[in-house]
């Protein structure tokens, strides 16, 4: 049986022109948490590679997280220039369905959603034609956990 190797063990450096934020990115960040990334990246350097999926029909990168440390990158011109315009990016294959569900499980692990970020999920699974049950599943919720999200999201936008 072939053993298996994680992504992360294929890092490798991609120039930023050849990677794009996901249509899907949910989450955000507050000037002062920028400032301290920057000053996170500027003294350390990257200590976490880019999880990004590969578009072959459109020959880029797309970011499933890391979508800020890309971010530091472009608008840092010291940043920039040190490393050459290249970010350490790991590739993870998956079909569009799946892509999201990583988008979602990274993020909602590191820093949560708001309820107006949830309802954009909601938003975005009920467009790509996907389940409430799928997508509690992705999140790992038992389904009256999820049941009681979705209520309040609708309680909260009135839809």
């Amino acid at each position: 049986m072939k053993k298996y190797t994680g992504p992360v063990y294929a890092t490798k450096a991609i120039h930023v022109s050849q990677i794009k934020p996901s249509s899907y990115r949910q989450n955000s960040f507050a000037p002062l948490e920028m400032k301290l990334l920057h000053e996170s990246i500027k003294s350390d350097g990257y200590t976490l590679p880019i999880v990004c999926y590969y578009d072959k029909s459109e020959e880029h990168y797309i970011i499933v997280d890391g979508y800020f440390r890309y971010r530091v990158l472009i608008e840092y011109a010291d940043i920039y220039e040190r490393e050459k315009g290249f970010l350490p990016v790991v590739v993870i294959p998956k079909p569009c369905t799946a892509r999201l569900a990583s988008t979602l499980r990274h993020n909602w692990t590191q820093i949560g959603y708001s309820e107006k970020n949830i309802a954009q999920i909601l938003k975005k699974v009920r467009e790509m034609k996907l389940s409430d049950q799928w997508l509690a599943e992705q999140l790992c919720m038992e389904q009256a956990e999820f049941e009681q999200l979705r209520k309040m999201t609708i309680d909260l936008n009135g839809n």
